[in-house]
């Protein structure tokens, strides 16, 4: 097969792949000795296998592999059934107790970064909402209320700027019970990569550890005694959403910090039973008018 043949097929069943592949390949067959024998033995067959996605294997019961050698844990919050010890399974009925344990619903959890504050304020009663803030809040309420969803609980962190966003929002939402916690209060989960400033490593060890622990309370697929998808808002702070959203999707928790959320903005995550989770916002504020956006 000729080489402008071999081209224009590329082109014609692999698209833009086969395109890039061939562009990014180039130096290595022109540029080096014995680069131009190594083009002839290039069939068109095998340059299509290599620009289609490769199937992910898995290396025992729990954990894919990608050819990359990123993994995917599909027991990462150690509710998955299937990954029962085999000690603690009966002999007889086994394959039923799996069975009767496995998740049915989804779980969609929405984040909400609070509004704007007042960051001069001294100490955390003093850190309230500002008067853009209040607007803010009002406009995540709004939208919230216009998602159509039926919302089991809004949970928020006990400072002061996110449980007045949390009332804000709840004005919208007038019949979705408000809870507190504790430990969705801001802090520092990990030391950032790169590193962008310094702190005792006492900060990232006790902040952390308080985020790890509401990550696990709050981010989890939905128990087997749950029926019905459910649809959560948690109102809390940039550094713990960021943190959540990496640790969820396994991404490097030490990445949180190379994304930008604005105020009021929303996250949403989905946790399917089987595990597996996606997010289908990050940060979305198009809601607001772009004079009202703000990061403080």
């Amino acid at each position: 097969m000729s080489f402008k043949r071999a081209f224009k097929l590329i082109c014609g069943f692999a698209g833009g792949s086969g395109l890039l592949l061939l562009t990014a390949d180039s130096q290595g067959y022109f540029g080096e000795t014995g680069g131009t024998e190594r083009l002839k033995n290039w069939t068109i067959f095998g340059v299509l296998q290599a620009a289609q996605p490769q199937i992910l294997q898995s290396d025992n019961q729990n954990h894919i592999v990608s050819p990359s050698g990123i993994g995917w844990d599909t027991n990462w919050d150690k509710r998955d059934p299937g990954a029962v010890s085999e000690k603690k399974r009966s002999k007889h009925g086994s394959d039923e107790e799996v069975e009767n344990n496995k998740p049915k619903a989804t779980r969609n959890i929405l984040l909400i970064r609070h509004s704007q504050y007042n960051v001069n304020g001294n100490g955390d009663k003093e850190r309230v909402l500002t008067a853009l803030g209040r607007e803010q809040a009002d406009l995540t309420g709004q939208r919230l209320a216009a998602l159509g969803l039926k919302y089991d609980v809004m949970i928020h962190s006990t400072m002061a700027r996110a449980t007045e966003t949390a009332h804000i929002i709840s004005k919208h939402l007038p019949e979705v019970e408000k809870v507190s916690c504790d430990l969705l209060r801001e802090g520092s989960p990990i030391e950032p990569v790169p590193r962008i400033s310094l702190k005792p490593d006492s900060v990232y060890h006790e902040d952390g550890a308080r985020i790890e622990a509401a990550f696990r309370r709050y981010i989890h697929r939905a128990d087997a005694q749950q029926q019905e998808d459910s649809n959560e808002i948690i109102v809390c702070h940039a550094n713990v959403i960021r943190y959540f959203v990496c640790r969820a999707l396994q991404f490097p928790p030490e990445g949180w910090l190379r994304m930008c959320l604005n105020n009021g903005s929303i996250t949403w995550l989905t946790i399917r039973p089987s595990g597996r989770v996606g997010l289908r916002m990050l940060g979305d504020s198009g809601f607001m008018p772009p004079d009202k956006l703000t990061r403080s």
